[in-house]
């Protein structure tokens, strides 16, 4: 039986449409080396709803699903197949890929569309390397951030507070009557609140009252 067109809900449009941010942020991660497509199964005639650098493929938005892709599908639907397959390709120049496909589910669990990630071999090396590396624009330092990988949320804040404390306690600009209401205010901003009983843990670690955080919060949320 062939892949035929599916109905698709609102819940399963909405599910679609949230790939799309996510192909976006795959893109600018990986790099140009790498096609990223969403595909949806519920117009298969035009069936690329998002795609990006989609030179390597000729392909754009609106292009046809391939017949790979309505295998998958159908493999998927009427069997316990995998779901995500990776594999060798090749453009319609006849250049190698590495590509990816995997299945977008629905509200009902059936397949609804494919995230497939094709990687251009021919890639300069140097590209992808470049990539990989920090950029450094003129005046200024590359985007980097600190991210805290830990293994339970009492670790993260006592990571979280410690940094807090460091920045805080480092600033000679800031009055001592106010480090606890500057440190709170840091982690507020990072959303370690939104942490069961992250009040509590947080007041015990710095010595002060579950009351006093409130207090700092709520003044927070006032301004």
């Amino acid at each position: 039986m062939k892949q035929k067109p599916i109905a698709l809900s609102k819940s399963d449009l909405a599910i679609l449409e949230s790939y799309k941010v996510l192909a976006e942020g795959l893109a600018n991660y990986l790099g140009d080396g790498y096609e990223i497509v969403i595909h949806s199964l519920g117009n298969l005639e035009h069936s690329v709803i998002k795609i990006i650098n989609g030179y390597h493929t000729g392909r754009k938005e609106g292009s046809p699903i391939t017949d790979l892709g309505l295998t998958m599908a159908k493999n998927i639907n009427e069997s316990n197949h995998e779901k995500y397959m990776s594999y060798f390709n090749r453009t319609p120049k006849g250049e190698d890929l590495k590509s990816t496909s995997i299945a977008i589910m629905g509200e009902k669990g059936n397949v609804i569309g494919l995230l497939c990630i094709n990687l251009y071999m021919n890639t300069p090396l140097g590209s992808i390397l470049n990539n990989l590396t920090p950029t450094y624009e003129e005046g200024k330092p590359p985007k980097s951030f600190a991210e805290s990988f830990v293994e339970d949320v009492d670790e993260l804040l006592k990571l979280s507070l410690k940094e807090a404390s460091d920045k805080v306690y480092n600033d000679r600009n800031i009055a001592t009557s106010n480090k606890n209401k500057e440190i709170i205010t840091i982690l507020n901003e990072k959303g370690i609140f939104n942490f069961k009983d992250a009040v509590v843990k947080i007041a015990d670690m710095m010595g002060i009252s579950k009351n006093t955080v409130y207090m700092h919060i709520r003044n927070i949320g006032k301004k």
